[in-house]
């Protein structure tokens, strides 16, 4: 080997070293539990039993909007990133929707923080900048986090968040890892590490009703990730329902209803399971939409999923919910898909519950 190949080759493992050594530092690893810092800009009254609650759950694809076919999506397109001018347009979207609707509690998904995609925006502090006077009180978490991720598409950081917002008092937040294969750097550098981000929110009569957000692992054939998943969040559930504490959860799935997967083509089943593992919720707790909504005669109401796929002209699938304690009443539900078809690739879950009356005094027996 002549002293210049040698050279050369000295160089390129340095520069391979450097290279890991910056991924290595930027690898961010989450707690399992991680107590959050809940930001509220003013007084708030707490919520009462037996009262009306106005929930919104929205995946807002980090304001991306839909004019693109993004590397990931399920269209295999070659867009890196949207431009500043749809971020901005998005943003007052999304703001504008939530606006409209007021929403008590308002769960979002896919909000960047500092993510070279979204120019390093706070989107959350963009949010509340225009949302001030609704919403007091809120908390995210990180679910995706690096400096910087060897990927050629990205090629710079990420930051995805959960992010959740409340009318009333957010007495504390907790972050509780669901299960990832991130079990080393570089898958951790490229792949999210999902989460559920529980606020509890105090009531009058000193009880707590949990507020659960969350985005799950999409679909891989040969991988049991999802389920993994999904069973954390029942077992969570059901320890929540065993200390008769009322709960709701809403997020982003990534799960079919009963019946929509032989409605899907050929090539997008890939996506998604025979059989939906979501049946582990369905099965014991209120869902919505229903299977019978989902998959009904006005199953079109229902969907709330447009991937950025250039084949597709509108929302063809389910994959956005929220679930609730048996506790909880369901008043009113829809997905709003008017004047939102292209704020994002999913569409806003509505609901309005009624929370539980409080118990019966016990009288004393007569003397």
């Amino acid at each position: 080997m002549t002293r210049f190949l040698r050279n050369a080759l000295l160089t390129l493992l340095l520069i391979v070293a450097l290279l890991w050594l910056l991924a290595w530092q930027s690898s961010w690893q989450a707690e399992p539990r991680e107590v959050l810092p809940v930001a509220c800009t003013g007084p708030a009254k707490p919520l009462v039993p037996g009262q009306a609650l106005k929930v919104m759950t929205w995946n807002v694809q980090y304001l991306a909007g839909k004019r693109y076919v993004f590397w990931y999506d399920e269209g295999a397109g070659s867009d890196t990133r949207p431009t500043s001018q749809d971020l901005a347009f998005n943003l007052d979207e999304v703001a504008r929707v939530i606006r409209a609707e007021a929403p008590d509690l308002v769960l979002l998904q896919e909000l960047d923080n500092n993510a070279k995609a979204s120019d390093y925006q706070d989107q959350l502090a963009l949010l509340r900048e225009r949302l001030a006077d609704l919403y007091p009180c809120a908390v995210q978490t990180y679910e995706w986090k690096a400096d910087f991720v060897p990927d050629r598409h990205i090629a710079g950081s990420v930051g995805r968040t959960l992010a959740t917002l409340s009318r009333y008092p957010i007495e504390q937040a907790r972050r509780i890892s669901l299960p990832s294969n991130s079990s080393h750097v570089l898958s951790r550098l490229l792949h999210p590490q999902h989460a559920i981000l529980a606020s509890y929110l105090p009531l009058t009569d000193g009880s707590k009703l949990a507020v659960l957000n969350t985005r799950l692992a999409r679909y891989e054939q040969g991988s049991d990730l999802q389920r993994q998943q999904l069973e954390r969040v029942v077992r969570l559930l059901d320890k929540l329902e065993g200390q008769g504490t009322s709960w709701l959860i809403g997020g982003d799935f990534n799960l079919l209803p009963l019946g929509q997967y032989r409605r899907l083509s050929p090539e997008q089943r890939q996506h998604y399971a025979p059989d939906s593992d979501l049946h582990l919720l369905w099965d014991k707790y209120p869902m919505i939409p229903s299977n019978a909504e989902a998959s009904g005669a006005e199953r079109a109401d229902w969907l709330t999923h447009f991937p950025n796929d250039t084949r597709l002209q509108g929302p063809d699938r389910t994959l956005d919910y929220l679930f609730h304690s048996p506790k909880l009443k369901r008043v009113k539900a829809q997905v709003l898909q008017q004047d939102t078809l292209e704020i994002s690739d999913h569409l806003p879950v509505m609901a309005r519950l009624l929370l539980p009356e409080p118990p019966e005094p016990t009288l004393e027996p007569a003397q």
